[in-house]
């Protein structure tokens, strides 16, 4: 017949005489506490749980930031064709308003002020000629080694560190190599808004137009080999050195 006894109370009277035996069971079986796992997790684990995700995510966020993103090769940027202009995109009409508003650029640039005449010398507006940003200007090819290429006029729509990129006023795309060429371009006086001010007729503004009403400068492109960017902080100086054509 099997015995009733616990089969703590069986183990402990084989190593213990009965009263100590029975001392120990009740003290540490019968009476011991037991500790029940609670069936939903701790609020306060819980809240830990999320402080450590917050600081994984942000660290990682701050990790993200400090990378530095690699910029695109040549290669790169010649596949993806990034600064390419789409055939429709190639009219000169689109680049009027352009060309507009870089003349109000130089205007700025060269303190041209509406209705006074401007004195421009080399000493004065040299430098800033020289640093200048040329997108939207129209230029006309003076003299170069590609006689071709003389007498082209357009809208200069990119400035390379070689190169001119303009749009003709018959759709073309053109590009002229800065190294051996002149460039010339205009600036007229900025007298429009004042001449419609004082109500001239367009008879009146053909009599008082005159050579002086507009600032003509040749640019030599050998001495002008640098990116718009680069001409912005670069400090130019006069060379008296001729340019080899």
């Amino acid at each position: 017949m099997a015995s009733s006894k616990h089969i703590a109370q069986v183990l402990l009277d084989q190593a213990y005489p009965p009263e100590a035996a029975a001392a120990i069971f009740t003290e540490k079986v019968l009476r011991k506490p037991l500790h029940l796992r609670p069936t939903s997790p701790d609020p306060s684990s819980q809240d830990a749980r999320a402080r450590r995700r917050l600081q994984r995510l942000r660290k990682e966020e701050k990790t993200r930031r400090r990378q530095k993103t690699k910029p695109l090769s040549a290669k790169e940027k010649r596949i993806s064709g990034i600064y390419d202009i789409p055939d429709d995109q190639k009219k000169y009409e689109i680049y009027v308003p352009l060309h507009r508003m870089w003349l109000g650029y130089m205007w700025e640039i060269l303190g041209m002020r509406e209705g006074e005449k401007a004195y421009v010398t080399a000493q004065g507006a040299g430098s800033k000629l020289a640093s200048a940003d040329y997108h939207g200007a129209e230029v006309i090819v003076v003299r170069g080694r590609c006689v071709g290429m003389v007498g082209l006029t357009g809208i200069v729509v990119r400035d390379t560190k070689f190169t001119f990129q303009i749009i003709t006023k018959k759709n073309e795309l053109k590009t002229i190599p800065k190294r051996h060429t002149v460039f010339r371009f205009n600036i007229p006086q900025p007298e429009g808004k004042r001449d419609e001010a004082e109500g001239l007729t367009e008879h009146t503004k053909k009599e008082n137009e005159s050579p002086a009403r507009s600032l003509v400068f040749e640019l030599h492109g050998s001495q002008f080999e640098h990116r718009a960017i680069d001409r912005a902080t670069k400090k130019f100086k006069q060379s008296k050195s001729l340019i080899d054509l």
